[in-house]
């Protein structure tokens, strides 16, 4: 699979620079795709944000450098990237429990991090159930978040923003707007570059977007379609997971880079489970090299 041969040359770029400064940028660029999208693709497919990936993965080194050298704490911090004694024994102890002096001891307990490997695995897990469709371009309204290129956080904060309108008047005021046809009420990530990343919660509508509030459209596009049912966050991003590591590398489509979209029903309270939907916009794979903006 090609995308795993670009993933396998990324992972590749970071190892040989664990002991150096490792871009994000760069790793993007091997990978053929956006720095937001490879992050993105990376959380979900390795559990890890890719920041903590290379944090463990420069702990691992560094403690094997404690052990096996009588290198200086200060000059093992530099090398990995850490200019401040602080900082590195703050690192060092999230990754391994103990202070970096502590780790020269005889009989200290470690853990050891290995570079990550990826690869298609046959599993037994239960089938993705999912529809094609052809949808029309789509104008929407709602509010947003600002995101970061920290998926870690994102993950935090979004659920946060949701909690916030849910509870609030808001919410009632963009199912308000809502087309009598949908009655959907849309989780977005809308990403067009590294200065404009935003989560919406938003409706589609033709109506104006009221003050406070921001209009954006969605492009004509071919979906990919996952219905689920039960708890709204764990399906949502098992669905993203099971997209990148078992539907998408078999199905002949790449993906496209447009806004990823959750699907909710409108409600009046809180909702934590029940119908739900994702849609993943597709293009048919080529033989040719796609990279992803």
């Amino acid at each position: 699979m090609e995308w795993l041969k670009k993933l396998s040359e990324a992972i590749n770029y970071i190892e040989n620079n664990l002991d150096s400064e490792i871009s994000y940028d760069k790793v993007a660029r091997i990978a053929c795709c956006s720095t937001f999208y490879f992050q993105r693709l990376f959380s979900y497919v390795s559990g890890i944000s890719l920041s903590e990936y290379i944090r463990r993965r420069r702990m691992t080194q560094a403690a094997f450098e404690l052990q096996r050298t009588d290198a200086k704490v200060l000059d093992i911090a530099l090398k990995y990237g850490y200019t401040s004694p602080t900082s590195f024994n703050r690192a060092f102890q999230s990754v391994h429990g103990i202070t970096p002096t502590a780790a020269r001891n005889a009989g200290s307990t470690l853990n050891a991090y290995p570079a990550i490997h990826f690869s298609i695995q046959v599993t037994g897990e239960n089938a993705m159930a999912y529809r094609i469709a052809e949808k029309s371009s789509m104008r929407m309204v709602g509010i947003r978040l600002p995101l970061s290129a920290d998926m870690e956080e994102n993950q935090k904060n979004i659920p946060q923003f949701w909690k916030s309108v849910l509870t609030s008047n808001l919410f009632s005021e963009i199912c308000s707007l809502a087309d009598k046809s949908t009655q959907k009420i849309f989780g977005i990530s809308l990403y067009e570059n590294s200065q404009s990343f935003f989560y919406y919660i938003a409706v589609a509508t033709n109506t104006p977007a009221p003050v406070g509030m921001f209009a954006f459209e969605i492009p004509e596009a071919t979906w990919v379609i996952f219905e689920n049912d039960g708890n709204f966050k764990e399906n949502v991003q098992n669905i993203f997971r099971r997209f990148y590591t078992q539907w998408l590398p078999f199905s002949g489509y790449e993906y496209a880079g447009l806004p990823d979209i959750e699907v909710y029903p409108v409600c009046k309270e809180i909702p934590s489970n029940g119908h739900s939907e994702v849609w993943i916009a597709i293009t048919k794979d080529t033989e040719d090299e796609i990279c992803i903006i």
